[in-house]
């Protein structure tokens, strides 16, 4: 894995500040959401594409994909460190969570938000969050949040699932912000990327899209 710069750290201790002041409410599970704003277009993934962080572009790399396209064949590490195919859920619908560090606030609720708020999809389709943290820190992360609805896959070893879907920050080696939809056929059905990397996807919008999939 490659030594990460300081922009990253930058991206971590910033994102960690966003909502921090504000009145959190709280869930169940006792985590307390904070007022991230949440995104409602979207950016275009790939090479020449730029992400907002704190107002300056940051340039992604890697092959540009849109909805309608097939999710593409990418190993990512399970907990275990063994390797999965992204697409190996044949006749499942995945909703994917991608995020830049579960390490930030803004990630840490974009993970909560998938596990928590689904209203009852965990049941019908699977719930996958993609970072390029270790699988030891998710795991450690997961267990922390009581979190056991979400499969955890790290992009870690090269960042592959960032390049391969035009996704990866190449300079601090994180993933950009985003979700979408998988059906049952690999082909992504919603696919919405953050154009600013402390805004949250509109994860409800991916739900809505998910249940029009299980029809």
């Amino acid at each position: 894995m490659p030594i990460i710069p300081i922009v990253f750290f930058l991206i971590v201790a910033s994102s960690s500040l966003v909502g921090c002041t504000t009145t959190g409410v709280h869930s169940e599970q006792g985590f307390s959401y904070q007022n991230i704003p949440v995104a409602r277009d979207t950016a275009k993934s790939g090479e020449g594409a730029t992400i907002l962080f704190r107002g300056a572009p940051l340039p992604l790399s890697g092959i540009e994909v849109k909805a309608g396209e097939s999710l593409r064949a990418v190993p990512l590490a399970k907990g275990d460190l063994s390797l999965v195919n992204i697409q190996e859920s044949p006749g499942t619908v995945r909703i994917i969570s991608v995020v830049p560090s579960l390490d930030t606030k803004v990630c840490e609720q974009q993970t909560h938000y998938l596990s928590e708020k689904n209203q009852g999809l965990a049941r019908q389709v699977k719930l996958i969050t993609i970072s390029v943290d270790t699988p030891f820190a998710q795991d450690r992360f997961a267990k922390e949040a009581g979190i056991s609805n979400v499969e955890f896959l790290s992009d870690f070893r090269g960042g592959e699932f960032g390049k391969s879907h035009g996704l990866l920050l190449e300079g601090p080696h994180v993933l950009a912000r985003a979700v979408m939809v998988v059906d049952a056929n690999n082909v992504i059905r919603y696919l919405q990327v953050t154009p600013d990397l402390g805004h949250m996807p509109d994860m409800d919008k991916a739900f809505q899209v998910a249940r029009t999939l299980l029809k």
